[in-house]
């Protein structure tokens, strides 16, 4: 303690450990020597006590043989001791076994009538007891310790050749929230990752459980920063969200924020929405769909907002929004999958027209939200064009429509929302969830998945949703990004989300109907018309002999960006070739001739009027 408070500077502090030190050692050496000396003192105590005792017994013996005329008088008090001292041994001796064989009987009454009066047993008697170290307030020793048996030996070593024992490394232990936060300056050659990768057995040496102890990145060089939970206190349940307990409660999709659940310190964490692009995963059934329905049901009280949902799960987790969403879709099959890419197209399409509007229109907020999109990009549907609709490649066209919204779309308002499951590469392109300002993740299985979820460097600065508990901590995100009020030098923030029910979500959806003017929700999308690739590609040549195929494509993707932005050469090739137009080779170049596309069109015209004939 003096070496802790002179490391803070509070020198009246360490003045007053040395004197209480010092009246503590002094008070330790007299009851040393005190028990040294006690033999002496006893045989000298019990010498001087039998003196006096024995001359009394002889003056009663003399005054006895003087009073009786009889000499040997002077001895019977002595002899009368001595019986006394006899028949109480004899007593002893008779009573010994019945009182031995009696004592566990006494104290199994005693301890009854101790019970009795207390109304329980001792702490010491209570079965299941902590352990002495389990829970107990953190103090700098604690963690000191704590840090000098992690098993990084450089630390270690550190530790016990510094003056003050290792004191001069912690920064102040402050209360935050639910537990306490202090900072660790290593000493050189002890690296923050080898602290951050043995966060259990600090943990453990700290008297806590693994999720009781978050290790980050402190802004100052070689610090970590630990955040120590009061024992038990994150297993308590969060509270009620405030759309459910305040039933006036709005939404401001520019200026407002969403009350998304409580960070580990017990405070509010609130989101940002506000042309924010989001993406919520985690492992099955840890509530991934609630997480992401709760930030909906937020922005829902903002009659400005138009909603566009798939649900490629459908089994009524989002039906709360029909009359609510302009489309809904829900279902798991791969024709949901069809009319949810055309929902994310047409919202693309309405993203152009937006782009093109004169500078300075102001467009209404148009969120779409597709929940397990892994069915999306896990697809095998394939258009009549031969393009994929779903899968991670190039040529899925729901990817590239929600890469197309990631690009541009928050400069018009338009956003997208995904939620998934069990992120990989196939099941969660690099590029879209690359894409996304807000990214949060519920429990995942791997370090790896965890990377995947929320990018590299927040994983590196601590941020560890593969360390929570699958099942125990249903609903807990590690939230990181753009939109969340991270704390000083944090790249990550633990967010214990609020849970509302199906039957409180309706009761919120209500609400937010009630305040618009009514909307026709569509189940899906009309199906758009298959592009006629051959009339498209003899439009672009115009009256050109011949076209490169870059240009022609290059031509086809201004024309129709969603259709042809991703085409290559060889899609180009296989339009054209069935119509014995494909490209071919002149002065070194591969070129499309008018010619050809114009009599291929033609023999097609042909062919129709026979078929109708």
């Amino acid at each position: 303690m003096i070496r802790a408070a002179e490391a803070v500077g509070n020198i009246e502090a360490a003045q007053e450990w040395e004197a209480r030190g010092a009246s503590f050692r002094a008070a330790r050496h007299r009851r040393r020597m005190d028990l040294l000396a006690a033999p002496i003192h006893l045989a000298r105590g019990t010498a001087i006590a039998t003196l006096p005792g024995t001359g009394t017994l002889l003056a009663i013996g003399i005054v006895m043989a003087v009073a009786e005329h009889q000499v040997r008088d002077v001895l019977v008090p002595i002899t009368g001791a001595v019986d006394t001292v006899a028949w109480i041994c004899a007593v002893i001796a008779v009573l010994w076994g019945p009182a031995l064989a009696a004592a566990p009987f006494v104290a199994l009454a005693a301890l009854w009538a101790v019970g009795r009066r207390h109304g329980a047993a001792p702490a010491w008697m209570l079965p299941g007891g902590k352990p002495s170290n389990e829970g107990a307030p953190i103090t700098p020793s604690i963690v000191v310790t704590a840090l000098r048996d992690l098993g990084v030996a450089p630390l270690r070593n550190a530790i016990r050749e510094m003056g003050d024992a290792g004191a001069a490394m912690l920064g102040p232990i402050t209360m935050a929230g639910c537990g306490v936060e202090v900072d660790v300056h290593l000493p050189s050659g002890s690296p923050t990752e080898e602290v951050m990768n043995r966060r259990r057995k600090m943990a453990e040496n700290l008297g806590r459980h693994e999720h009781e102890l978050y290790i980050s990145v402190a802004p100052a060089a070689r610090t970590v920063r630990l955040w120590i939970a009061d024992s038990g206190a994150l297993d308590e349940p969060v509270p009620a969200s405030p759309l459910v307990t305040d039933p006036t409660m709005t939404a401001n999709y520019k200026t407002g924020r969403a009350p998304w659940g409580l960070d580990l310190r017990g405070d509010a964490a609130t989101l940002s929405l506000f042309q924010k692009h989001v993406l919520v995963t985690g492992l099955s059934n840890q509530g991934k769909t609630a997480s992401l329905r709760a930030l909906a049901l937020w922005l829902a009280l903002d009659p400005t907002v138009d909603f566009r949902l798939g649900d490629l799960k459908g089994v009524g987790d989002w039906s709360m929004f029909e009359g609510l969403a302009s489309v809904l879709i829900e279902g798991p099959t791969d024709d949901h999958v069809v009319l949810v890419t055309e929902m994310v197209e047409e919202v693309f399409i309405e993203m152009q027209r937006r782009l093109m509007a004169p500078k300075g229109t102001v467009f209404t907020p148009l969120v779409v939200i597709v929940d397990e999109a892994q069915v999306a990009y896990g697809s095998a549907a394939v258009g009549l064009d031969k393009r994929p609709f779903g899968g991670a490649k190039a040529t899925s066209r729901y990817f590239q429509a929600v890469k197309g919204i990631h690009d541009q779309g928050r400069a018009v308002n338009v956003t997208i929302w995904e939620g998934t499951q069990d992120p990989t590469d196939q099941n969660l392109p690099k590029r879209s969830r690359e894409g996304n300002h807000i990214r949060a993740a519920l429990v995942l299985g791997t370090e790896s998945q965890a990377r995947m979820a929320l990018g590299e460097s927040p994983v590196e600065a601590g941020a560890a949703p593969h360390k929570l508990r699958q099942g125990l901590d249903k609903g807990q995100l590690v939230v990181a990004g753009d939109g969340v009020q991270l704390p000083p030098a944090q790249v990550s923030l633990n967010v214990r989300t609020h849970y509302i029910n199906d039957e409180e979500a309706v009761q919120i959806t209500n609400r937010a109907k009630a305040l618009r003017s009514g909307v026709t929700t569509r189940a899906a999308v009309e199906p758009a018309a298959p592009v006629d690739h051959l009339s498209a590609i003899a439009a672009v040549i115009g009256n050109e002999p011949r076209m490169g195929t870059d240009e022609v494509r290059q031509h086809l993707a201004q024309r129709n960006p969603t259709e042809y932005r991703s085409w290559t050469a060889s899609d180009l090739k296989q339009a054209l070739e069935p119509f014995g137009a494909a490209p071919y080779k002149s002065n070194g170049n591969m070129v499309v001739s008018r010619d050809r596309v114009l009599e291929a069109l033609a023999e097609r015209a042909a062919e129709d009027d026979g078929d109708e004939f």
